[in-house]
């Protein structure tokens, strides 16, 4: 009706140095505001000089396009690790705080900064419900047996040492919108989903839900990602700690900041990593061979935990956008006879689609994620009436 107001749903992706942002209407779900804060606190080169002075600014590019703050009903907030804590999304109160801050030695680089726009938010929305939305939560499914490590099971119960799982928001869109595409039910829906992008991962989908991902206790463990070693010999650490002297902060560096793709080609960008390799650059065509290869790895192991599977299908930024890497990874999987469509894969076409040929053992398929919109209508959920 006239004069009533559209409500809105408010997301807050908050990183150490970043905050991105996502306002959706309600009505349709269609995203009305959008934007990304950086730099956040680096002197002489930022707008903001914390989260709350970013948060400052976003909410006041929001009055500034015509929305009162007051029509926001909820917002949602991504935070990386919940633990078992939290295997669902959590409207926030004080409690719900103390336990996602008791999780910060499982994601020291994440949880901090999720928890720095939560509490901006609350200081400058007292009044807004606001719900978080965890990376780990679809991967609560995950049966004990691939979320073991083989380790003295008293240290890792001491310590919460299992695989938890990343990715799961966009994991969970992309298997609800695999659903839809099929016109199967959420429950039937057998997956395997290659969250390709500056992050990396793969999950294994049954009857619509997470039963094993590459992504370990932390995001460290599974693929090759732009800064991050993916998986290693334990060894190779215990190795440099007793010739090179390393420290757990310079291991910590290696593995999380300067592998990866950066460790390989000096960069951790994939698009310039392909340009690099295109010109002949050897760094960046070994790069690109130990990065697919890691990916087939996955996809064939997986071949023998998903029966039957509906789809491979990629998403994420490099997933979604280089053609030649799927063909490099689907390419070398023919003898289990996946076949690609060379044109459809490299149609510039957007949205989602088959790229597979008629002729392939398994579909193989583009799905677009969106991890803010899924973030969005689970925090609607939980303050919304049903």
């Amino acid at each position: 009706p006239a004069g009533v107001p559209e409500v809105k749903v408010l997301v807050i992706n908050s990183g150490s140095s970043s905050l991105k942002y996502q306002l959706f209407d309600q009505e349709n779900w269609s995203w009305v505001l959008r934007g990304n804060v950086e730099r956040i606190g680096e002197v002489g080169r930022s707008v903001s000089p914390d989260h709350s002075a970013a948060l400052e600014h976003v909410l006041s590019e929001v009055v500034d396009a015509g929305i009162e703050l007051s029509d926001i009903s909820v917002v949602g907030h991504r935070v990386v690790h919940g633990g078992e804590l939290f295997v669902q999304p959590t409207l926030i109160t004080d409690e719900v705080l103390e336990g996602i801050e008791s999780l910060t030695a499982l994601a020291p680089l994440h949880n901090p900064a999720n928890l720095t726009g939560i509490r901006a938010i609350k200081q400058l929305m007292p009044s807004t419900p606001q719900v978080a939305v965890f990376d780990t939560a679809f991967h609560s499914s995950i049966p004990s047996y691939a979320s073991t490590y083989a380790i003295s099971a008293e240290v890792a119960a001491r310590y919460g040492i299992r695989r938890y799982g990343f990715h799961g928001t966009s994991a969970h869109y992309v298997t609800k919108q695999l659903a839809g595409l099929l016109g199967k039910p959420l429950s039937s829906i057998n997956a395997i989903i290659c969250h390709i992008g500056n992050g990396a991962s793969v999950t294994a989908v049954v009857d619509g839900l997470s039963v094993d991902t590459s992504m370990g206790m932390t995001p460290l463990e599974g693929l090759v990602m732009g800064t991050r070693s993916g998986d290693i010999d334990a060894g190779v650490l215990l190795h440099l700690a007793r010739v090179a002297g390393y420290g757990v902060a310079d291991i910590d560096r290696l593995l999380n900041r300067d592998s990866g793709l950066q460790g390989l080609a000096g960069v951790s960008d994939m698009r310039t990593v392909r340009e690099r390799a295109l010109a002949g650059d050897e760094h960046a065509l070994l790069a690109r061979s130990v990065y697919a290869y890691r990916i087939r790895k996955y996809i064939a192991s997986y071949l023998g935990v998903v029966p039957s599977p509906d789809a491979i299908v990629f998403t994420a930024g490099v997933g979604e956008n280089d053609s030649a890497l799927r063909q490099d990874i689907i390419g070398a999987l023919g003898h289990l006879g996946l076949e690609l469509d060379l044109n459809l894969n490299e149609s510039k076409a957007a949205g989602d689609r088959v790229i597979s040929s008629a002729a392939s053992s398994i579909r193989v398929m583009v799905v677009q994620t969106n991890e803010e919109l899924e973030i969005a209508q689970q925090a609607a959920s939980v303050v919304t009436p049903q």
